[in-house]
Formats: structure tokens, C-alpha cells, sequence
């Protein structure tokens, strides 16, 4: 009984079949197609939490240890649980849609300009970008960059103009949002990013950087900068 209010799995079908390990071989649009999928069912569990008036946290025994009677508490017990099972999706599925735009960008690259010099590398690793004609319009601009940070190991710069943050352009950040789910769902892992650095008078320059979001660096947050929306 004072388990009573721990998730468990539902014994019955859930809405949809698991993803853990099985979307490794989707492609990018079918991968993008179960994103949206989960997140409109995320939306619509997390409405039946709402309808409760309680969140994944809120007790459901009384405080001497009984069911609560002003709440169906099979029914959250369920609906937390499918919630929990599904994040864990969306955390694989987000892994794989970043392989896929690495893998895309990298053939795009060998396909259109041979290896750069050294000195267009630099000591930073950082690399032009020579696809101007198909870059996305900038979303977002960088505010900040502390001092040893995964962003600053990366490249990032204040005043630098980010066009893609790995899935996330100007279409689809809602508010940013969509960055923070990124970072989140990639803590470990690299992020591609790109950029547009203002060099010079009136020119921009525009770079390809990547990102490795990590809580261990010392310091705030997982990236180490402070984004704005444009």
C-alpha cells in the first residue's frame, strides 16, 4: 500500500508500440514523424494529469496512508507511467535524428568542397561553411559564453547568429524551447551547430561548430552561454 503512488506499467495496450531500440533503422522523416507523434501524446497525458489537478510528484495517499478518494488513482498511475515510458522514447528517438544530421551534413561536406587547409581550420576545429545558398535564417543569438564551457570549448562566441542548433531552426524552436529539449535530450553527446559570425565591417562569416552538452563542466547549466530569440 505505501507503494500505492510509485508508477508502474500499465497491464493493458498502450496507444502506440515502444520505441527502445527499434528506431535506429527509421529514416530521418519517419524519425521526425514519430517525434511529433510522441510529443502530441506527451501534450495529451499530460492534459489527464492536469484534468486531476495533480503533476508526475503529487502524492496520491492520504497523509495517513490511504488512496486518495478525490482522484482516480489507477488512472494516474497509468498515465504517469506511459508518460515515463514515452520520455525515455523521445530520448532515444531525439539520439537518432542527431546521427542522422550529422551523417547528412558529413556526406554533404565530402560531396561538395575537398578537406580544408590547416589555416582554415584553425586551433579551434572550427570550419567554414560553404553552403551559404541553403542556410536557414538565424533564430537565436548568443548573449554570453563563460570561461571553459562546453560552448566556449566548441567555439561559440558572443554576438555569433545561430542559423541550427542540431534539429531546431527558425521554423520549429518555439521560443526556444525546442533548444532546451535538444540539449537535454543529448547531455554527453555532440550537438551540430550552425553559425553566422559577424568579420570585419558588414560581413558575416559562417561556421559549422560542435556542441557536447555536459552538467560536469563547474559551472551553470550544460552548454556554459546565454541564447536570445531574434
Amino acid at each position: 500500500m505505501n507503494n500505492l503512488h510509485a508508477p508502474t506499467i500499465p497491464s493493458g495496450p498502450t496507444s502506440g508500440p515502444a520505441t527502445n531500440g527499434t528506431t535506429g533503422h527509421l529514416g530521418f522523416a519517419e524519425l521526425q514523424q514519430k517525434k511529433d507523434n510522441i510529443e502530441a501524446e506527451l501534450k495529451a497525458l499530460g492534459s489527464v494529469l492536469d484534468s486531476h489537478g495533480v503533476d508526475m510528484n503529487t502524492p496520491l495517499l492520504t497523509g495517513d496512508g490511504f488512496p486518495r478518494s478525490d482522484i482516480d488513482v489507477a488512472q494516474i498511475r497509468t498515465t504517469r507511467a506511459r508518460i515515463i515510458r514515452l520520455k525515455n522514447d523521445y530520448k532515444e528517438l531525439m539520439a537518432n535524428i542527431e546521427k542522422h544530421l550529422h551523417e547528412h551534413f558529413a556526406n554533404a561536406v565530402d560531396a561538395t568542397e575537398s578537406a580544408p587547409s590547416a589555416e582554415a581550420v584553425g586551433a579551434s576545429g572550427i570550419l567554414p561553411d560553404s553552403e551559404a545558398q541553403s542556410l536557414d535564417a538565424p533564430f537565436a543569438k548568443v548573449n554570453s559564453v563563460a570561461p571553459n564551457s562546453p560552448a566556449e570549448r566548441a567555439g561559440l562566441k558572443a554576438g555569433d547568429e545561430i542559423r541550427n542548433f542540431g534539429y531546431v531552426n527558425r521554423a520549429n524552436h518555439d521560443g526556444l524551447k525546442k533548444v532546451a529539449e535538444c540539449v537535454q535530450a543529448n547531455e554527453g553527446s555532440n550537438v551540430f551547430i550552425r553559425v553566422s559570425r559577424l568579420s570585419g565591417v558588414a560581413v558575416r562569416e559562417e561556421l559549422r561548430l560542435t556542441l557536447t552538452p555536459t552538467r560536469t563542466w563547474g559551472g551553470r547549466g550544460m552548454l556554459g552561454c546565454h541564447i536570445l530569440p531574434m
